[in-house]
């Protein structure tokens, strides 16, 4: 656990399994918080959905499970609900991803929660909000893509509706119910208020692309459909340069007279000197810089576009971060040794001068914490039912 994070003296009981929630606490974990991970019998399910050193050691759960301690509770049975309620008493953040009906006929409610702690922070990491039509309907990150429209803008960009190549959507919920705690527990550092939370995957996401997406939909009445044009620009994507490929940004009016007098393409004209004018030819303006790209070598282009300080990158592998000299040099990557193997975990991407973050250590086997921390609170170890699939 780290010691000096923002997060210092918190205690999180997790009911999270798969990614967004378990997401959400790694890095709660990571800011310092002490997180209790509650897990059944058989363990979360993203234990075995990819490759690891030991069985229910995949690559995905130790990442984002790292600094937990794992317990295992039977919650059908007396002795495993009498010792949750139990650990309820001492925190100050209970989160869970059961939908609704499950974690109410399991008799965790908010207001059973906050009956045992008036105080707690009570998160729900749910597929829908319990107060629309699709409350209680089953969700992941694939169905929730879907629904909220990105393998459609995928369509328009690329021509084939596909989704994006990473799980955006259980990530990025994720992240939004770690900051909806936190400020939950900064109103109760203030009033001594506790309160229920709930963050939803689908409205997560709707807020999410319509960022930019909203568009001209945005307004009453619309001025146009909801999809960003530069966005979806069919020409949109890595240029091919003589050697491989590149990412460029040549975008607002001092990038491109710079590039222009510095390249002075044959397609040079008075009618893209300005941002609005390139914007309403975009995808155009796109095509004609991929031709552009095509006459010098990767490198050759990353020196000169350096040099105007225009926005590059050559394309990588997830594979090449791994050694990559920037990442390299922050020490972003941290080692932990573990009993099933040394693991190089991705660090904590934020930084503070005065409470840094800090990978919180290795992650636990199934229900490795469960005799220490019921020990703790007075408790001798449930008898837990092989082969149950419900906290």
């Amino acid at each position: 656990m780290n010691n000096k994070g923002p997060l210092k003296g918190i205690r999180v009981v997790d009911l999270t399994s798969m990614v967004m929630g378990p997401y959400s606490t790694q890095i709660m974990a990571d800011m310092g918080a002490e997180v209790i991970k509650v897990e059944p019998p058989t363990g979360d399910n993203t234990r075995f959905v990819s490759k690891g050193p030991v069985p229910g050691m995949s690559g995905v759960y130790v990442n984002v499970n790292r600094g937990k301690r794992s317990i295992v509770l039977d919650l059908r049975s007396d002795e495993g609900k009498q010792a949750l309620e139990k650990l309820i008493a001492t925190a100050d953040v209970f989160i869970h991803s059961m939908r609704g009906k499950a974690i109410n006929k399991l008799g965790f409610s908010y207001d059973a929660v906050s009956a045992i702690k008036p105080d707690i922070i009570y998160t729900n990491c749910y597929g829908y909000s319990r107060r629309g039509p699709n409350a209680d309907q089953p969700a992941y990150d694939d169905t929730i893509q879907a629904d909220c429209g990105l393998p459609h803008v995928q369509q328009l960009l690329t021509g084939k509706a596909n989704f994006v190549g990473t799980i955006m959507a259980d990530k990025v919920a994720g992240m939004t119910a770690l900051y909806a705690t936190v400020m939950a527990l900064f109103h109760r550092e203030r009033t001594g208020e506790g309160q229920e939370v709930e963050v939803g995957m689908f409205e997560t996401m709707a807020s999410f692309m319509l960022v930019e997406h909203a568009n001209g939909a945005l307004f009453d009445p619309p001025l146009g459909p909801a999809n960003y044009h530069r966005a979806v620009a069919p020409n949109r994507a890595p240029y091919q340069t003589k050697d491989g490929h590149i990412a460029a940004l040549v975008y607002n009016d001092k990038h491109w007279a710079a590039f222009m007098d510095a390249v002075q393409p044959e397609w040079q004209s008075e009618e893209f000197d300005t941002l609005e004018q390139r914007a309403n030819r975009i995808n155009e303006v796109y095509g004609l810089l991929a031709e552009t790209f095509k006459t010098r070598t990767t490198a050759e282009w990353l020196e000169l576009l350096k040099e105007l300080h225009i926005p590059a990158a050559p394309l990588r592998t997830p594979d090449e971060l791994f050694d990559n000299e920037h990442l390299n040099a922050i020490d972003f990557f941290e080692t932990v040794d573990a009993p099933y193997g040394t693991v190089r975990f991705p660090g904590v991407p934020t930084w503070f001068s005065k409470s840094p973050g800090k990978v919180a250590g290795p992650t636990q086997a199934l229900g490795e914490d469960t005799d220490a921390v019921l020990a703790e609170l007075g408790l001798d170890t449930p008898v837990v039912k092989t082969g149950s699939d419900t906290i």
